[in-house]
């Protein structure tokens, strides 16, 4: 099969990212004698440079990883909850009836920071500095801005200029627009983390002790300040057309660790995939296989309509059962069990048909009804939440992208010459989610817009609570051996672009590179986790490259379809270890920044 691009084999190592310099990095770090987790944290740090309208310092991350020291997949939970003073009736003693989709209101604890660290000082094996020395470099020295960020600087430069004056400062120089591809530096952020690792090598003692002294100086120290005073003291405009303070507080800051979890996982045809618990979408992609096991998706072609419309159908009834149950676990009672179970998976199948649905049906687990019923109640839809602004957002799709304003993630996949396997889903703190910080650089995180204000809901808002994320990395084992990580930024798209490649990967016998370069599709059937959270019913985008047959056929099946022009869906990578030495490597080539690089 054609490729756009080699699959990269290797034995020493392999690193594969949305951008090229991140792979780059990544790669460095493993040359110095580093792991897979000082790779894919060296990495993260250089995406908040050179990627800023998809990810920033103070956004969020969750990874799932394998230890080959101690034998055991786990999650590291990055996400930050909600403030003390979040709550319901503080939105709606301001007359929201949504968290803004940008804006101060709109942040949870910034916990990207802290789950690198807890990672970097309990398994990896660098220094702080060699960590964080390639960013800090970037940022000081400078890098090439792509042509991506200076657009969506341009499509701002209204709101930078007359509400966010201190992201003016940073992101329009001299009041100007970037250009594309000449260096671009911002020497606060850089000062920031230069004064994180002085305050961290000045604590003295071992690397472990350092790294905790970085750790304390983001969340007890002076970055906790400077977000506490400037959420107490600016009043920015957001998303509701109003200016807003912020809620979030240095003691929220303080009190908030990452956490080591758990991951949920199923069985399914010899493979065991492993994802982050239901504060997350990640059993979505879980609840689609089981669904999807009793059907012979080997027997349907990988770029065929019966694949695409049994995949999609699959995936409509896995996201509907995610607005009725899903949230952060500390909170409400979330019935995985049954959800990921066989008897529950055979009657979700019996639903799927030859004609594509048009209703959003979540299955009625007893004891639930109440709870099930206010989630669809909730559904907004198209058109009737009014006009969004495509600024505040997470969007992916070829409408939004031609907006030229995208708010999106990263994602990064590392397995070392020891079998350590990582992959990573850094996102939030866009460059358009909330004005920049000045004394720190970078702006604050926009996650809180996942909440709901309706009470009784799972993703309701509620203090010190995790939002339903939608960053949703992956890890498989085949036949009980480490074998596979992989994902995509894209928001709510992240599951279904990862699930048309595994099962590509496992059905179709196709490398890495052939199961990402094949065209890809996604429905917006359900409602959106992004602001304004409109469900677009029947709705299926495809890349258009999938021929006109089969876009045909698709449209006889009663989809909306979109065509997407080819190449403008997902930004897959993943990494793969045969088990005997041989890592492999592949990254999309779609918006020609992912790169993977190996040897």
């Amino acid at each position: 099969m054609f490729t756009t691009r080699p699959e990269i084999l290797g034995t020493f190592g392999v690193c594969t990212s949305t951008h090229w310099l991140a792979t780059a990095t990544g790669m460095a770090m493993l040359e110095k004698g580093g792991n897979a987790f000082d790779a894919c944290a060296a990495a993260a740090f250089v995406l908040q440079v050179v990627e800023p309208h998809l990810v920033g310092p103070a956004g969020e991350m969750p990874a799932v990883f394998y230890s080959a020291t101690t034998k055991k997949v786990e999650v590291i939970c990055g996400q930050g909850p909600a403030p003390e003073a979040a709550t319901i009736d503080a939105f709606k003693a301001l007359g929201l009836d949504l968290v803004p989709g940008s804006g101060l209101l709109a942040a949870v604890v910034p916990g990207a920071f802290g789950a690198w660290m807890t990672l970097l000082r309990d398994h990896g094996l660098l220094t702080l500095r060699e960590v964080l020395e390639p960013a800090i470099g970037y940022f000081e020295n400078g890098h090439p801005m792509l042509p991506r960020v200076s657009d969506t600087i341009a499509g701002l430069t209204d709101l930078f200029t007359n509400e966010w004056p201190t992201s003016g400062a940073v992101y329009l120089p001299g009041g100007e627009v970037p250009k594309a591809k000449a260096l671009f530096r911002n020497q606060a952020a850089a000062d920031t983390y230069k004064r994180i690792l002085s305050e961290s090598e000045a604590a003295g003692g071992s690397r472990e002790k350092q790294i905790q002294a970085a750790y304390d100086a983001w969340y007890k120290g002076f970055v906790a300040e400077a977000m506490d005073t400037f959420c107490r003291t600016t009043e920015a405009m957001d998303s509701s057309g109003r200016r807003h303070k912020g809620l979030l507080t240095a003691n929220d800051m303080a009190r908030w660790q990452p956490t080591y979890e758990t991951p949920t996982s199923v069985t399914y045809h010899g493979w065991e995939v492993f994802k982050i618990g239901p504060w997350g979408q990640g059993p979505v992609f879980l609840q689609t296989l089981k669904i999807l096991e009793g059907i012979d998706i080997a027997g349907m072609g990988p770029d065929s309509a019966a694949f695409i419309h049994h995949v999609a159908e699959a995936m409509k009834l896995a996201f509907a059962d995610r607005e009725a149950y899903y949230g952060d676990p500390d909170f409400v009672k979330v019935p995985l069990a049954t959800l990921l179970s066989e008897d529950y998976a055979r009657g979700r199948r019996n639903l799927i048909t030859d004609t594509a649905s048009q209703e959003l049906r979540p299955g009625m687990i007893p004891g639930f009804e109440e709870q099930v019923q206010r989630a669809m109640a909730s559904v907004r839809y198209v058109g009737q939440a009014g006009k969004s602004d495509a600024t505040v957002g997470e969007p992916t799709t070829a409408s939004m992208v031609a907006a030229g304003r995208r708010g999106d993630t990263v994602h990064i996949d590392v397995i070392d010459k020891w079998g350590n396997m990582i992959a990573a889903t850094p996102s939030g703190g866009w460059l358009q989610s909330s004005p920049v910080i000045p004394e720190l650089g970078f702006p604050l995180n926009s996650r809180a817009q996942a909440y709901f204000l309706e009470e009784g809901l799972p993703s309701s808002l509620a203090p010190f609570k995790r939002p339903r994320t939608t960053l949703t990395p992956s890890l498989a084992f085949e036949n009980g051996e480490p074998r596979l990580v992989f994902g995509t930024p894209g928001g709510d798209q992240q599951e279904q672009w990862q699930l048309g490649m595994f099962l590509r990967r496992v059905h179709h016998g196709l490398n890495l590179q052939e199961a990402i370069d094949l065209p890809l599709f996604h429905t917006q059937h359900f409602p959106s986790t992004f602001y304004p959270r409109e469900a677009n019913p029947g709705h299926l985008a495809v890349e258009e490259s999938i021929g006109e047959r089969v876009l045909a056929d698709l449209v006889a099946r009663g989809h909306r379809l979109e065509r997407a022009p080819a190449w403008t869906i997902g930004r897959l990578t993943a990494a793969e270890t045969d088990g005997n030495g041989l890592l492999r490597a592949a990254a999309t080539p779609r918006l020609m920044q992912a790169y993977a690089a190996g040897r």
